[in-house]
């Protein structure tokens, strides 16, 4: 399983294999000031963490969603300076709703690319089974916007079924959430034309998207504080900071 501890002290080559990228992109983007520096140990060793792998996996979607250099630059300046992996995950998953639904056919090599990690054949079956990815083939057809949040999955200490069920439960209660909101704004845009209307839909959707995040993620932390202290130590691993 890998934990916050496993990634505080990877050296520059570890951190471009964890990412899928090169050493070169990394320190490429350090030098563009895209990444902060790493914690010099050692033998003047640089080591990098979870913050590190958090940002790649942002600049990552930036890019997929078309952004410059020039723009992402812009876009990662804005953000506070103490934002934990947490924080930054959640900015990636908001950034990552704005994409169409992306299904692809890949190899074998360029989906452990995408995923970042080498994937064995159980956690290939584990990832069929969540319907991320599905034999095609000599190749895998993927679904990109998901991938990555899957293969986190992989190392959650839960049984697949536990997994499934949760997905289960998100995905009724996200439809009904959407239903219920959609409802909230077919009023509102009943007399509009159709260009009005999709200007309001692209101006809401990240809006929107980042409200459920943000209430979701304090919502379970309230639920979690009832029961994560009578799990002793490990209860300071779990969530993250709203």
């Amino acid at each position: 399983m890998t934990t916050d501890t496993d990634e505080t002290a990877l050296t520059i080559d570890e951190l471009a294999a964890r990412a899928g990228v090169t050493v070169r992109t990394v320190r490429f983007y350090g030098t563009k000031g895209l990444l902060p520096p790493p914690v010099i140990g050692a033998r003047r060793v640089g080591h990098y963490g979870s913050e590190h792998l958090a940002r790649l996996a942002l600049i990552e979607e930036l890019q997929h969603q078309g952004m410059t250099l020039a723009a992402i630059e812009r876009y990662l300046r804005q953000l506070p300076a103490d934002l934990s992996p947490h924080d930054l995950a959640i900015h990636r998953a908001v950034v990552a709703s704005w994409a169409p639904d992306t299904v692809e056919t890949v190899t074998r090599q360029e989906l452990e690319r995408r995923a970042g990690r080498a994937l064995g054949d159980e956690d290939v079956e584990r990832l069929a089974a969540m319907n991320v990815v599905r034999a095609d083939g000599d190749g895998f057809r993927c679904d990109a916007g998901l991938l990555r949040l899957a293969v986190r999955l992989l190392d959650v200490p839960l049984s697949l079924e536990s997994i499934l069920a949760a997905r289960s439960v998100l995905i009724e209660h996200s439809r009904a959430a959407a239903h219920e909101l959609a409802e909230l704004f077919r009023g509102e845009v009943a007399e509009r034309d159709t260009q009005d209307v999709k200007s309001l839909s692209a101006h809401m959707h990240p809006i929107v998207v980042q409200a459920l995040l943000t209430t979701f993620q304090r919502s379970l932390k309230e639920e979690l504080s009832e029961w994560v202290p009578l799990l002793g130590d490990g209860s300071s691993q779990v969530g993250g900071s709203s």
